[in-house]
């Protein structure tokens, strides 16, 4: 193979340099993904110097267009654009790719560089956040332009693999997508026929083309040439993406021919070129392919860098514009214009948005906490604008409508009830994209599908997003549907990931706090577990304001201030069976505390001293009681404590017969509680 120009052109040195950086970067680290950057890099260029509406010198513009490299493991192709574009990125950092503490990770993590919209690399995940990122800029702009003032008015960009488009939860997006109208969301779908073990034909025959036509996309095509020599050209990636940006009522997926690997005398179109580094061979090889010194590592000519450095000016002058619309339209409504920059720069929520929390009385009649839990979403609708949300096709199951919030529909992008259909895992990750954008969303379905969104969620923890789940049917209570739908293990799994929280409440009360403390808190997602039975309502006067920031409190205590010799502790449903127990041990003179534990991770978080008084040393005999595994549990039961729970899966039957046939009642814990406290006095 030759080099193509000679000499080549300043797009070509330009678009060249983009792989160049990819393989030194890739061969000192040894590791990486060299093929993607390399056969992209005039779709990068494109974008970056001719389309894209963004500003290196402020990579935060509210109204800029938002980029996901859906394919994260590409990820040298999106730091060596944000280098040579100006971003806050520097040649040490390309230098260090996949060193520990570089902020050039093995795949794009968010917001490390300034740039890095979302964090990606589990495939698919990309694409399915920017449905939600568009849908965002769709909402924002019926919420904000006026006929004489239109202040939000931005695309989402996407890179995607094949990869990506195999994936299952872009399937579920891309077909939200289509049915929302989403004009706005350009997906460049990278069709190089390689995947990382074999070619695509190998595993993946159908025609995308005709499945995105059948979603409701656009679908155009660019570099079809199978002439291995042949480049991708600016120009006619440029023409279909005007074409994607003329598009007002289609998302539009482009489907680029790429080669793989582009300008590798021995590794283009094949595997060798996706997964390793190409070798110092190789490498010399290739850049003599360019017309590059072979002997140069993570060297960029100045006219390269003065011609890429242009995008700053453009970007510049695009803001400049944008400020003297916003600044007009701040002129004619102060208070909208304020609001705006609130929600998308995250500045936090409205002022006063905690007064008058839901309380509710214990003279009421029992309620499930998915009930509360939708009286209380009214309650933060009416203060939080910005909060938005749905379910997967259960939102009368889960209560999670916002009255007389709207719908979100195509055409109608205000409404705050967005209908995700039956897609759990497209609409954690949706979800995750508009809160990436600085709404307040939340997502619901059953706990037992939180399985199938799980790759999402886990995400929006690594992000820190402030995503609120709303998972109902928490446990066997849901009763005659039976082990399918019964989580067992799943409160488990989901408190073993890191800056997730987790909190199931034991009554209405509990889940006012919860949801206070779900929008407090933006640094974090939280996973609100919640009853389809109805519970008793408690004291509000027993439970402190601070319940959940702390995780754990005392419930109720010996008569007369006297010292527990046994503790119950609960979590949701359960705190009202050790209620019960509670009385009955009493009554037989046991000396009994109760605790209700809603937050066992922020519990674990709490200050040594807190949690010693809560739950002292000194008392050994302990019961913890919850409908699920025990795994996590006996950390805070002790060496002479006991689990009431769930052994096995789950059965059908009513909630009352099922509790009753795995033992998870009143007499059962008050009878393992006296069996404690014989243990711990032979201890």
């Amino acid at each position: 193979m030759t080099a193509t120009e000679n000499p080549p052109s300043i797009e070509k040195l330009s678009i060249d340099a983009v792989r160049v950086l990819t393989m030194d970067a890739v061969q000192r680290a040894n590791q990486g993904h060299p093929g993607a950057p390399m056969g992209l890099a005039p779709v990068a260029y494109t974008l970056f110097t001719r389309l894209l509406k963004h500003n290196p010198r402020n990579p935060s513009w509210i109204d800029r267009d938002r980029f996901i490299l859906s394919a994260g493991h590409a990820s040298m192709l999106l730091y060596a654009t944000l280098y040579l574009s100006g971003y806050p990125i520097t040649l040490d950092d390309l230098e260090r790719f996949r060193e520990l503490g570089a902020p050039t990770a093995g795949h794009p993590e968010h917001w490390e560089v300034p740039g890095i919209e979302a964090t990606t690399g589990p495939l698919g995940q990309g694409l399915s956040m920017a449905v939600g990122l568009a849908v965002a800029e769709r909402w924002l702009a019926e919420r904000f332009n006026t006929p004489e003032h239109t202040v939000v008015d931005h695309h989402t960009w996407v890179i995607a693999s094949d990869g990506d488009i195999q994936e299952g939860v872009t399937s579920e997006a891309s077909s939200l997508a289509g049915r929302l109208g989403l004009g706005k969301l350009i997906v460049f779908y990278d069709d190089n026929k390689i995947q990382l073990a074999s070619p695509t034909a190998l595993v993946f025959s159908e025609d995308v083309s005709a499945r995105y036509e059948a979603y409701g996309w656009q679908v155009l095509e660019v570099g079809a040439s199978s002439d291995p020599h042949k480049d991708l050209d600016p120009d006619e990636i440029e023409s279909a993406a005007r074409a994607a940006l003329a598009e007002a009522d289609r998302p539009t997926l482009i489907r680029v021919h790429s080669h793989i690997g582009f300008g590798s005398p021995h590794k283009q179109d094949s595997t060798k070129a996706h997964g390793s580094a190409l070798g110092e061979d190789e490498v010399r090889l290739t850049k003599e392919v360019y017309g590059w010194d072979p002997d140069k590592h993570f060297f960029v000519p100045p006219a390269v860098l003065e011609h890429w450095g242009e995008t700053v000016e453009r970007g510049a002058a695009a803001e400049d514009d944008w400020e003297d619309r916003f600044r007009a339209f701040s002129a004619a409504d102060a208070d909208a214009a304020a609001e705006l920059r609130r929600i998308v720069t995250g500045e936090g929520l409205p002022a006063g948005w905690v007064e008058e929390l839901p309380r509710f009385s214990p003279d009421d009649p029992a309620i499930a906490t998915r009930a509360a839990s939708g009286k209380v979403i009214q309650w933060a609708a009416a203060r939080v604008p910005e909060l938005v949300g749905g379910s997967a096709d259960l939102a009368s199951s889960n209560n999670t409508d916002i009255d007389d919030g709207g719908d979100l529909l195509p055409g109608q992008y205000g409404g705050r009830n967005l209908h995700f259909g039956v897609r759990e895992h497209a609409m954690g990750a949706i979800v995750n994209g508009l809160t990436l954008h600085g709404l307040r969303a939340f997502g619901g379905t059953f706990l037992t599908f939180s399985d199938y969104m799980r790759g999402a969620v886990r995400l929006g923890a690594l992000m820190k997003l402030p995503a609120v789940w709303v998972w109902t049917h928490d446990s066997i209570g849901l009763g005659s549907d039976g082990p399918t739908h019964q989580p067992v293990e799943h409160l488990a799994a989901l408190r073993a990931m890191p800056n997730l929280t987790v909190v199931r409440p034991a009554d209405a009360n509990e889940t006012a706090l919860a949801w206070r403390f779900a929008l407090a808190h933006d640094d974090r997602p939280t996973a609100l577990i919640l009853s389809r039975q109805n519970l008793p309502i408690l004291d509000p006067e027993q439970i402190p304001s601070d319940a959940i920031d702390r995780g754990a409190y005392v419930l109720s205590d010996p008569a007369d201030g006297v010292d527990p010799e046994l503790i119950l502790i609960g979590t949701g449903s359960e705190v009202s069976l050790c209620v019960e127990a509670a009385a009955t041990l009493t009554a037989e003179g046991v000396k009994v505390r109760v605790v209700s534990a809603p937050c066992l991770d922020t519990f674990a978080e709490a200050d040594p001293a807190y949690r010693e008084a809560v739950l002292p040393r000194r008392v050994r005999a302990r019961v913890a009681v919850e409908a699920a595994v025990q795994l996590g549990w006996d950390r805070w039961f002790g060496p002479d404590g006991a689990f009431v729970g769930m052994h096995s899966f789950g059965a059908s039957g009513s909630a009352e017969d099922v509790y009753r046939h795995f033992g998870i009642t009143a007499e059962r814990v008050a009878a393992v509680g006296r069996d404690a406290i014989a243990a711990s006095a032979d201890a």
